[in-house]
């Protein structure tokens, strides 16, 4: 590893394995241009000289366990791009958990890595500039989806710490990195944000965006670096499946037999069969009638709610890893084979994998490994370790957000949420149950219906910025106002703030029920 200490956008020294390194350059980027040609093979380690003595060194090797990971921490309050960035972007990479490795696009100065053969890839298409920080956000923004790994991690620092700062983040600054990496339709919803909940008039920094050009990245330019993690993920490999399952007794059949005849067998299947009806009993007779090479745990409920079935579930399980699958999925015979060979090359503690529709054009799905932002119920595999004292939150229940509420908290637990196209697994999507009931809401009488959504709002203040809700709901305005009977933009905005009004009363009930 090389590591270049720095001071107001200029090096001050470079340290490989003790002894100081010549260099020529003088701003940070060009000087890490300049090693890189000349060690390609080295991780690349910068860091601000006043944090010198704080900089865990013993830390960077578990750290950069393979070459494509970009991680850097900011210990202070402010950042390249101040909090009006929420209004651009609604992912879970806008509002950082520092207190753990957390994924994130928003790269620091301050402290942080990258090998030196993905920085030369990058630098084809991405200009350094003057701005080292920039520099670093506009890589992590246009690599992420790509296959590199970009996380804001405190191991890098011995001790952390948060301190406020004088410097303000520049709306000029804000605007081009807007222009130049999302659709240019974003920086005019960004300035009638900015008016709208800010009272400000940012025609400036506007006009002086437009002058810059989009940023893209050529796809195939990681593909060619190989990885391999020197992190130890596992001892056996060892796997639970859960299944919480509800009038697909077929369906469930098919994917038993699927995990029946893995290279790699799971140890235990935990099926959670539900049934609302009183006096039902369970029609799985092939649970008892049919031998099987895995234990079954099953569970039969007249609870019906696939966050109970899952939580039910999640509390049998045992074995190092655990496999969250649905019950009208099926899956290849190597696929837990596969899955573990992946979990191991990248060093990884969950993997989320492409779930596709048999009717659907494969081509048109994601094909790079990369940070996700949603979480997949059923598809996915967890280190069991991880899931402690986690649950899908019962205000979800029969509603739409438990995926990805769930991704949060794994997230806020240092968990990185990866999605991976392959091994692939086939979503039948088999209709419905017979014995299945459409729930009744609460507010399903409500004269004005809450929009949008209560348990989406709830997702939204559970973990999004007050400025990501804010530009969720101007562009949600402007979304349903064509699909709805007001025509009247007055009376429309009227009546879009009571339904507003209500989804977040909604959405704070449901909070009592976590």
């Amino acid at each position: 590893m090389i590591v270049f200490y720095h001071q107001n956008n200029r090096v001050k020294e470079i340290i490989r394995e003790g002894k100081n390194l010549d260099f020529s350059g003088k701003k940070i980027s060009d000087v890490l241009i300049e090693i890189a040609i000349a060690n390609p093979d080295e991780f690349l380690i910068w860091c601000i000289f006043d944090l010198k003595p704080y900089l865990n060194l013993s830390a960077l090797s578990g750290v950069f366990h393979h070459k494509k990971i970009m991680a850097t921490y900011n210990p202070f309050t402010n950042s390249l791009l101040c909090d009006a960035i929420g209004y651009v972007e609604e992912t879970p990479f806008i509002k950082i958990n520092k207190k753990v490795s957390y994924p994130t696009w928003q790269m620091s100065s301050c402290v942080g890595g990258i090998h030196a053969s993905v920085l030369l890839e990058l630098r084809k298409s991405i200009s350094a500039g003057n701005n080292f920080e920039y520099f670093l956000h506009s890589i992590a923004k246009l690599a992420m989806n790509n296959g590199l790994l970009c996380s804001s991690e405190p191991l890098l620092l011995k001790d952390i710490f948060n301190q406020e700062v004088n410097k303000k983040a520049s709306l000029f600054v804000l605007f081009r990195f807007v222009k130049q990496h999302y659709k240019t339709r974003w920086i005019f919803l960004l300035f009638l944000n900015l008016f709208l909940y800010e009272r400000k008039v940012a025609v400036l920094p506007l006009i002086f965006s437009l002058f810059y050009s989009n940023r893209k990245l050529d796809k195939k330019e990681l593909n060619l670096i190989e990885v391999q993690s020197s992190k130890k993920i596992q001892e056996e490999e060892t796997v639970d499946v859960i299944i919480p399952t509800i009038g697909r007794k077929e369906f469930l059949y098919d994917i038993l037999k699927d995990f029946s005849v893995q290279t790699h067998l799971p140890k235990k299947i935990v099926i959670v069969e539900q049934n609302p009806n009183l006096e039902s009993i369970s029609e799985l007779d092939y649970l008892q009638n049919e031998s099987w090479p895995f234990e079954i745990k099953h569970i039969f409920t007249h609870q019906a709610g696939a966050c109970n079935a899952r939580n039910l579930a999640l509390a049998e399980t045992k074995q190092e890893w655990v496999f969250m699958a649905d019950d009208d999925i099926r899956i290849k015979k190597s696929f837990l084979k596969e899955a573990f060979a992946q979990l191991n090359k990248f060093g990884l503690d969950e993997i989320t994998f492409g779930c596709y529709d048999s009717a659907y054009d494969f081509s048109k799905k994601y094909h790079s490994n990369m940070q996700w932002e949603a979480f997949g119920s059923g598809c996915s595999i967890v280190k069991r370790q991880c899931l402690e004292n986690l649950k899908y939150r019962k205000g979800f229940e029969f509603g739409y957000g438990e995926d990805t509420d769930f991704g949060m908290q794994l997230r806020n637990k240092g968990v990185d949420i990866m999605y991976f196209p392959e091994p692939e697994i086939l979503h039948l999507k088999a209709p419905i149950g017979g014995f299945r009931t459409k729930p009744v809401l609460e507010w399903q009488n409500d004269k004005i219906q809450p929009k949008p959504s209560p348990t989406v709002m709830l997702y939204k203040i559970l973990h999004f910025s007050k400025e990501q809700i804010n530009g969720y709901r101007t562009v949600l305005f402007f979304k349903f106002y064509k699909l709805q009977p007001i025509k009247n933009p007055i009376q429309y905005f009227s009546y879009f703030k009571k339904q507003w009004k209500q989804s977040l009363y909604w959405a704070n009930q449901l909070k009592n029920k976590i």
